[in-house]
Protein backbone atom coordinates (compact mmCIF):
# COMPACT_ATOMS: atom_id res chain seq x y z
CA UNK A 1 0.00 0.00 0.00
CA UNK A 2 1.08 3.54 -0.93
CA UNK A 3 0.97 6.38 1.48
CA UNK A 4 -2.42 7.96 -0.83
CA UNK A 5 -3.79 4.98 0.49
CA UNK A 6 -3.92 6.28 3.83
CA UNK A 7 -4.36 10.05 3.82
CA UNK A 8 -8.17 9.64 4.09
CA UNK A 9 -8.15 7.55 6.87
CA UNK A 10 -5.82 9.20 8.92
CA UNK A 11 -7.83 12.57 8.27
CA UNK A 12 -10.81 10.95 9.45
CA UNK A 13 -8.83 9.51 12.30
CA UNK A 14 -6.92 12.48 13.72
CA UNK A 15 -10.46 14.64 12.94
CA UNK A 16 -12.39 12.29 15.31
CA UNK A 17 -9.36 12.07 17.57
CA UNK A 18 -9.40 15.78 18.19
CA UNK A 19 -13.21 16.28 18.20
CA UNK A 20 -12.89 13.78 21.07
CA UNK A 21 -10.18 15.74 22.84
CA UNK A 22 -12.36 19.02 22.72
CA UNK A 23 -15.36 17.00 23.70
CA UNK A 24 -16.89 17.81 20.32
CA UNK A 25 -20.16 16.27 19.39
CA UNK A 26 -19.46 14.89 15.83
CA UNK A 27 -22.55 13.61 14.71
CA UNK A 28 -24.16 16.64 15.85
CA UNK A 29 -22.01 19.18 14.51
CA UNK A 30 -22.25 16.72 11.21
CA UNK A 31 -26.04 17.16 11.27
CA UNK A 32 -25.87 21.20 11.92
CA UNK A 33 -23.56 21.75 8.88
CA UNK A 34 -25.70 19.25 6.81
CA UNK A 35 -28.80 21.69 7.41
CA UNK A 36 -27.07 24.34 6.30
CA UNK A 37 -25.84 23.06 3.22
CA UNK A 38 -29.23 21.93 2.54
CA UNK A 39 -30.67 25.58 3.32
CA UNK A 40 -27.76 27.27 1.06
CA UNK A 41 -28.88 24.88 -1.69
CA UNK A 42 -32.64 25.53 -1.74
CA UNK A 43 -31.52 29.13 -1.71
CA UNK A 44 -29.12 29.24 -4.61
CA UNK A 45 -31.37 26.54 -6.80
CA UNK A 46 -33.70 29.40 -8.43
CA UNK A 47 -30.63 30.93 -10.04
CA UNK A 48 -29.09 27.37 -10.94
CA UNK A 49 -31.93 27.20 -12.91
CA UNK A 50 -32.42 30.58 -14.12
CA UNK A 51 -28.88 30.37 -15.55
CA UNK A 52 -29.28 27.10 -17.14
CA UNK A 53 -32.08 28.18 -18.54
CA UNK A 54 -30.25 31.21 -19.97
CA UNK A 55 -27.27 29.01 -20.97
CA UNK A 56 -30.05 26.72 -23.10
CA UNK A 57 -31.89 29.25 -24.80
CA UNK A 58 -28.35 30.79 -25.79
CA UNK A 59 -27.33 27.86 -27.74
CA UNK A 60 -30.65 26.70 -28.97
CA UNK A 61 -30.49 30.78 -30.03
CA UNK A 62 -27.87 30.27 -32.44
CA UNK A 63 -26.14 33.26 -30.46
CA UNK A 64 -22.86 30.89 -29.73
CA UNK A 65 -22.60 30.37 -33.74
CA UNK A 66 -23.34 33.65 -34.90
CA UNK A 67 -20.38 35.29 -31.90
CA UNK A 68 -18.18 32.45 -33.57
CA UNK A 69 -18.58 33.72 -36.44
CA UNK A 70 -17.98 36.79 -35.85
CA UNK A 71 -14.29 35.61 -34.14
CA UNK A 72 -13.31 33.42 -36.27
CA UNK A 73 -11.36 36.08 -38.48
CA UNK A 74 -9.99 37.97 -35.62
CA UNK A 75 -8.47 34.72 -34.39
CA UNK A 76 -7.08 33.83 -37.68
CA UNK A 77 -5.53 36.82 -37.93
CA UNK A 78 -3.60 36.77 -34.60
CA UNK A 79 -3.02 32.86 -35.29
CA UNK A 80 -5.35 31.76 -32.73
CA UNK A 81 -6.94 28.40 -33.63
CA UNK A 82 -10.31 28.91 -35.27
CA UNK A 83 -11.27 25.25 -34.56
CA UNK A 84 -11.18 26.79 -30.27
CA UNK A 85 -13.07 30.39 -31.09
CA UNK A 86 -16.92 28.18 -30.04
CA UNK A 87 -15.22 27.17 -26.91
CA UNK A 88 -13.80 30.83 -26.02
CA UNK A 89 -17.55 31.95 -26.38
CA UNK A 90 -19.31 29.30 -24.54
CA UNK A 91 -16.79 28.82 -21.54
CA UNK A 92 -17.74 31.71 -19.29
CA UNK A 93 -21.63 30.60 -19.29
CA UNK A 94 -21.03 26.88 -19.40
CA UNK A 95 -18.60 24.23 -18.04
CA UNK A 96 -20.35 21.26 -19.30
CA UNK A 97 -21.10 22.74 -22.77
CA UNK A 98 -17.17 23.66 -22.59
CA UNK A 99 -16.35 20.20 -22.24
CA UNK A 100 -18.45 18.97 -25.18
CA UNK A 101 -17.07 21.02 -27.69
CA UNK A 102 -13.60 20.07 -26.73
CA UNK A 103 -14.14 16.41 -27.00
CA UNK A 104 -15.70 17.91 -30.32
CA UNK A 105 -12.77 19.74 -31.11
CA UNK A 106 -10.58 16.85 -29.90
CA UNK A 107 -11.77 14.41 -32.10
CA UNK A 108 -12.33 16.41 -34.75
CA UNK A 109 -8.78 17.82 -35.57
CA UNK A 110 -7.00 14.82 -32.86
CA UNK A 111 -4.76 14.58 -29.80
CA UNK A 112 -1.62 16.73 -29.67
CA UNK A 113 -2.79 18.94 -32.42
CA UNK A 114 -2.22 22.99 -31.74
CA UNK A 115 -5.81 23.35 -31.82
CA UNK A 116 -6.44 20.89 -29.05
CA UNK A 117 -3.62 22.27 -27.21
CA UNK A 118 -4.97 25.60 -27.07
CA UNK A 119 -8.46 24.24 -26.11
CA UNK A 120 -6.63 22.16 -23.28
CA UNK A 121 -5.08 24.84 -21.96
CA UNK A 122 -8.49 27.18 -21.94
CA UNK A 123 -10.02 24.41 -20.21
CA UNK A 124 -8.03 24.56 -17.45
CA UNK A 125 -7.19 28.10 -17.56
CA UNK A 126 -10.52 30.06 -17.02
CA UNK A 127 -13.72 29.85 -15.39
CA UNK A 128 -17.56 29.32 -16.22
CA UNK A 129 -18.02 33.52 -14.98
CA UNK A 130 -21.35 33.66 -15.08
CA UNK A 131 -22.40 30.36 -13.22
CA UNK A 132 -19.95 30.94 -10.53
CA UNK A 133 -20.70 34.39 -10.32
CA UNK A 134 -24.39 33.35 -10.10
CA UNK A 135 -23.53 30.62 -7.43
CA UNK A 136 -21.47 32.94 -5.40
CA UNK A 137 -23.57 36.05 -5.48
CA UNK A 138 -27.06 34.06 -4.76
CA UNK A 139 -25.77 32.30 -2.09
CA UNK A 140 -24.41 35.87 0.08
CA UNK A 141 -28.04 37.03 -1.41
CA UNK A 142 -25.72 39.96 -3.44
CA UNK A 143 -27.90 41.87 -6.24
CA UNK A 144 -25.39 44.11 -7.06
CA UNK A 145 -22.45 43.08 -8.42
CA UNK A 146 -20.78 46.01 -9.65
CA UNK A 147 -17.48 45.37 -11.15
CA UNK A 148 -17.02 41.42 -9.79
CA UNK A 149 -18.39 40.56 -13.76
CA UNK A 150 -16.59 42.76 -15.76
CA UNK A 151 -13.56 41.97 -13.59
CA UNK A 152 -14.08 38.19 -14.38
CA UNK A 153 -14.68 38.79 -17.72
CA UNK A 154 -11.21 40.91 -18.35
CA UNK A 155 -9.44 37.76 -16.19
CA UNK A 156 -11.30 35.50 -18.85
CA UNK A 157 -10.16 37.63 -21.77
CA UNK A 158 -6.55 37.49 -20.12
CA UNK A 159 -6.71 33.69 -19.50
CA UNK A 160 -7.35 32.55 -23.26
CA UNK A 161 -4.73 36.02 -24.33
CA UNK A 162 -1.66 34.36 -22.20
CA UNK A 163 -3.22 30.68 -22.92
CA UNK A 164 -2.81 31.44 -26.66
CA UNK A 165 0.71 32.81 -26.30
CA UNK A 166 1.78 29.95 -23.80
CA UNK A 167 1.21 27.36 -26.26
CA UNK A 168 2.06 28.82 -29.22
CA UNK A 169 5.64 29.25 -27.55
CA UNK A 170 6.18 25.99 -25.70
CA UNK A 171 4.06 23.68 -28.29
CA UNK A 172 4.09 25.85 -32.00
CA UNK A 173 2.17 25.10 -34.74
Amino acid sequence: MSLTDWIVPVIVVVTFVYAAIKRVDVFGAFCEGAEEGLKTCAEILPALVLLLVCIGMFRASGAVDFLTNIMKPICGAVGFPEEVTPLVVLRPFSGSGAMAVYSEIAAEVGADTFAERVAATLIGSSETTFYTAAVYFSAVKCKKTRCAIPAALCADCTAWIVCGIVVYLFFGR
